[in-house]
């Protein structure tokens, strides 16, 4: 049960709390866990969305809920970019078809600076 209050804590914090945050850091589980929270709540959605599709012929939810946690998502992103001493342009990496979304990914999975770096001090687990 603690996994899944780590999971809601990490994604409430997110989306209520750093909604367009993309100042400071994040940290490594910080990020994981939000990514895990909204790949499932993604999934919920988009078994709605289909049922909704089958019976009024119109599937809008996935649209609006990846539209409402786009913000979210590239700030926690950001921030993961300025835990490990990378800007959060590097995001912009994804633009290249697959390899820049393999770089990305290999950035945001690095273990985190320990001390000061230029985005701020480590945050507090």
């Amino acid at each position: 049960m603690d996994a899944v209050n780590k999971m809601i804590g990490f994604y409430k914090k997110a989306v209520l709390e750093n909604y367009y945050n993309f100042n400071g850091r994040a940290t490594l589980p910080e990020y994981w866990w939000f990514v895990l929270a909204n790949v499932i709540v993604a999934f919920v959605i988009g078994i709605v969305d289909g049922i909704l599709a089958s019976v009024i012929g119109i599937a809008i939810l996935g649209t609006i809920y990846s539209l409402a946690v786009l913000l979210p998502s590239l700030g926690v992103a950001a921030r993961r970019l300025h835990d490990t001493g990378k800007s959060g342009w590097n995001l912009l990496w994804t633009l290249i078809p697959l390899l820049g979304a393999i770089y990305v990914i290999y950035l945001l999975v690095q273990k985190g600076e320990t001390g000061k770096n230029a985005f701020g001090e480590p945050v507090k687990k």
